[in-house]
């Protein structure tokens, strides 16, 4: 794979990196998938229906809550903010994450036989 592809995303991932981004401001669907291309330099790619579908189970989780308002081009569109329950999901889902790629990064580095 070179540098320039995209990557797949690990399972439970994409709910991840959407709560990190509404910790941030509210976004909505689109903004949402722009933003995660963006931020990864185009390595992040999960797509509208991905992002919906994680949106949703996040809400109906209630880690995320939305509402309706109008876009920076004047559509509606549903904007989606961090509950309280998400920003702590969020601050242990990245505890979990750190300490589990650090474990496989330590696994990774050790030397193989020759």
């Amino acid at each position: 794979m070179s540098s320039d592809e995209t990557i797949p995303l690990l399972k439970g991932t994409l709910d991840l990196l959407i709560l990190k981004c509404l910790s941030m401001e509210p976004m909505h669907g689109y903004g949402l998938t722009t933003w995660l291309e963006e931020q990864s330099g185009e390595r992040v790619s999960p797509g509208d229906s991905a992002t919906y579908q994680a949106l949703h189970r996040l809400e109906a989780d209630g880690l995320v809550e939305a509402e309706w308002d109008t876009s920076d081009n004047n559509r509606r569109a549903r904007y989606y903010h961090i509950t309280p329950s998400g920003r702590a999901k969020l601050t242990e889902s990245e505890k979990q994450w750190r300490d589990y790629t650090d474990i496989v990064t330590r696994l990774l580095d050790l030397p193989g036989l020759a």
